[in-house]
């Protein structure tokens, strides 16, 4: 709107009114979130991540430690969030030349991979994935050993807190014009070119104060620097829990009320006005004048109190709304942290099987992507190509093979039996294949193969393949009967309602037709009877159970039959 300012240079300079105008038109926000008069003032806008760790990260680091170690829930889903996205270990497999030396050696490596002798390298995965999401950023130093050594390959892993980085180290270095960021050396491209490390964790309990303001520079060939890089040139990570610290405090300190209120509602507390050493003159009181106190107030007796004495009791009154309140805010802080709000307190008593599914599902997804954004290649890969260059010097390999496949922890079913029928599908209609279903259940496919070949191969040998089979044939056509329900299954089609007849009899097992299926399968030698056979057929035909003399019989045979082939039965012929 104009006033009579623009009015008036409008009328004798109509470029300079139209230029007021267009100005005042562009100061109109399309967004209104971008409003300030609503008072919000970002603190720090337009720094750089670099930045924003350089002043928060220190604090955050703390405050997220103390809440890890103080708060329950807090610990419970940092626990379960290490369970689900490392659990047992992210398995490799080595493929391509060399790959089985390579493996054996990493399995024979894995247990002395520890530089400090404490964790497996599979326990020392999960401790960095828990360090960085506790902290924000976690340091792995590669350390080369010799090969008098004694290790399998001449290499180990240091599991370092991030606390070990100089973060004072900035500015200018002495190397070629590098630049050192929160403790980070940078060459001219930007690449990292190493780190500025203590010679001890500088919160460690010694005397040697000099060590703790001592640090060096390691190439960062030697370090694996693992975080999540939330922002382009982001070089340190920020915890977790940092975008619900303010919040979780903030519950803190309402249970720390709503526990001292109900401390309070417990109790019965009186005010009394006028001389209340008169109350105690039959009394045992000691020293009133200092202690205030009225005595012992005996239960269900009747007190006479002095003339002009009042009493007034305080009876603290329950608030309502505490367990709604405390619920929803957990649901908040769950979903800041990452985690579903079950795993995080343990409360499914307000979800059904399809809900939790869901989100569940959602949770998965979101944990791939950590597993193969993040840890595989930032950690696994860097792992194994240092461990392939190891194996390679110690002469165990003619050259380093980093051809490397990894397996990620399997995933519970939620309903075996729907998934398991689901991915048979899957397979079934060309939509997956089974070497990728195993891999998805954090199998390696190349193992499963030889050995189911190698369970047929014994079954086959001990006889055991022809049970095996029938059992699965049978326990197949009892799912088919029950899938067609009541008399269908009975055998008997007529007591079916809807549809004819000739309808169920299709859809209905023929167990004439399988029992004269088994009776060729046996003449032909292809089946060796057994006695489960024979109570399986009388139960698909609906036949007595086997009596005394029946089993006695299969006693005498030892439990199996002699199969009467139809080749021995012309050769008998002839």
């Amino acid at each position: 709107m104009s006033n009579l300012l623009d009015k008036a240079i409008g009328f004798f300079n109509p470029m300079a009114g139209l230029r007021r105008h267009h100005m005042r038109e562009v100061l109109t926000r399309a967004y209104e979130g971008a409003s300030k008069r609503d008072g919000w003032r970002p603190k720090r806008p337009g720094a750089s991540a670099n930045t924003d760790h350089a002043m928060d990260g220190r604090e955050l680091r703390t405050r997220s430690r103390a809440l890890v170690q103080n708060v329950p829930y807090i610990a419970q889903g940092l626990r379960s969030l290490v369970a689900n996205v490392v659990g047992t270990g992210i398995v490799p497999n080595w493929m391509g030349a060399n790959a089985e030396k390579l493996n054996e050696a990493w399995a024979k490596w894995v247990s002395e991979a520890d530089a400090d002798g404490r964790l497996d390298l599979y326990g020392m995965q999960a401790a960095a994935y828990r360090a960085m999401e506790q902290d924000g950023e976690v340091l792995i130093r590669l350390r080369p050993r010799r090969v008098s050594d004694g290790l399998t390959v001449p290499l180990q892993l240091q599991l370092l807190e991030i606390d070990w980085l100089d973060a004072s180290r900035a500015g200018r270095s002495e190397r070629g014009g590098n630049t050192i960021v929160n403790g980070i050396e940078y060459d001219s491209l930007g690449r990292v070119a190493g780190y500025w490390l203590y010679d001890q964790h500088p919160g460690e309990t010694t005397t040697l104060a000099r060590a703790r303001s001592t640090s060096h520079f390691v190439h960062a060939d030697n370090i694996i620097h693992l975080f999540t890089p939330e922002r382009p040139g982001q070089g340190r990570g920020f915890p977790r829990v940092a975008p619900v610290i303010a919040r979780v405090r903030d519950f803190q300190v309402y249970e720390d009320a709503e526990l001292q209120r109900k401390n309070l509602e417990s109790r019965l507390s009186v005010l009394a006005s006028g001389d209340v050493q008169l109350l105690g003159q039959n009394q045992e009181v000691a020293n009133p004048e200092k202690t205030d106190e009225l005595g012992a107030l005996a239960g269900g007796n009747i007190i006479q109190l002095p003339t002009g004495m009042n009493i007034s009791v305080v009876e603290p009154k329950a608030a309502p709304g505490y367990v709604e309140y405390s619920k929803w805010q957990l649901h908040l802080i769950a979903a800041g942290f990452g985690v579903t709000y079950e795993m995080m307190t343990g409360d499914v008593s307000q979800v059904n099987f399809s809900g939790m599914r869901g989100r569940r599902l959602d949770f998965r997804r979101e944990a791939e992507m950590t597993q193969w954004t993040l840890l595989v290649p930032r950690l696994c890969d860097r792992i194994c190509r240092a461990f392939a260059d190891a194996a390679a010097l110690a002469g165990l390999v003619d050259a380093p093979n980093y051809k490397v496949d990894h397996a990620t922890p399997k995933w519970d079913y939620v309903n075996p039996d729907q998934d398991v029928k689901a991915d048979l599908n899957e397979i079934a209609g060309g939509l997956s294949s089974i070497s990728e279903k195993l891999r998805r259940r954090g199998y390696k496919p190349d193992a499963v193969f030889q050995e189911m070949a190698g369970d047929v191969k014994k079954l086959r040998e001990l006889g055991l393949l022809d049970v095996l089979m029938m059992l699965q044939k049978g326990r197949a056509m009892a799912e088919g009967m029950t899938e067609g329900g009541g008399a269908a299954a009975s055998g008997d089609p007529r007591q079916s309602s809807g549809g004819s007849s000739q309808t169920q009899t299709a859809e209905a097992p023929d167990n004439k037709a399988v029992a004269d299926a088994y009776g060729v399968l046996v003449r032909a030698g292809a089946i060796t009877p057994q006695m489960d056979d024979e109570v399986l057929l009388r139960g698909l035909m609906d036949l007595p159970k086997a009596g005394a003399a029946v089993k006695q019989a299969w006693t005498e045979d030892g439990g199996v039959r002699r199969p009467i082939t139809i080749a021995e039965t012309v050769a008998a012929a002839k």
